[in-house]
C-alpha cells in the first residue's frame, strides 16, 4: 500500500476518529500518542505522511519535529501539523518551517482534511515515480 499516514496526537478520540476516516480512504494508518513514539516509528523505517499535533505533554510537536530533523528522519516523510491554536508562533517555527508541508487547524473540516491528505499522498506518489 502506497498511502501511509502516521497520526501523532495525545487525544485518543482524535486518534480513533482519524484512523477510521483514513482507513476508509485506503490508507495504512499508524497512530501514536506521543512525540517519543513518533520518533521510534520513524527510526524503525516509517515512510509517508505524518500528521503531527502540536500541543502534547512531555514532548510537544515542535520538539518532536526538531528531533526528527536533528536525527535526519525527515527524508521520506511529509509533515503536516494539526493544532488547536489559532496562530502558529513564529518563534517556535524558526528552523523548521521549510520541513512543514501544511498547517491544519482544529476543529477541522473532515472533508477538507481528507481532501488535503489525499492530495499530499497523490503528489508524493507522483514524485516517487
Amino acid at each position: 500500500m502506497d498511502k501511509k499516514i502516521m497520526i501523532v496526537d495525545d487525544d485518543s478520540d482524535i486518534l480513533a476518529t482519524l484512523r477510521s476516516i483514513f482507513e476508509k480512504q485506503q490508507f495504512e494508518v499508524l497512530t501514536v500518542d506521543s512525540g517519543n513514539d513518533c520518533i521510534k516509528e520513524l527510526e524503525h523505517g516509517f515512510k509517508g505522511i505524518v500528521l503531527m499535533d502540536i500541543m502534547m505533554p512531555f514532548m510537544d510537536g515542535w520538539d518532536t519535529i526538531k528531533e526528527i530533523i536533528d536525527k535526519g528522519l525527515n527524508k521520506d516523510i511529509i509533515l503536516s501539523i494539526i493544532t488547536a491554536k489559532g496562530s502558529i508562533s513564529s518563534e517556535k517555527m524558526k528552523g523548521v518551517e521549510s520541513f512543514i508541508y501544511d498547517y491544519i487547524a482544529k476543529p477541522f473540516d473532515l472533508d477538507k482534511l481528507i481532501s488535503e491528505i489525499n492530495s499530499i499522498a497523490e503528489s508524493k506518489k507522483k514524485n516517487n515515480n
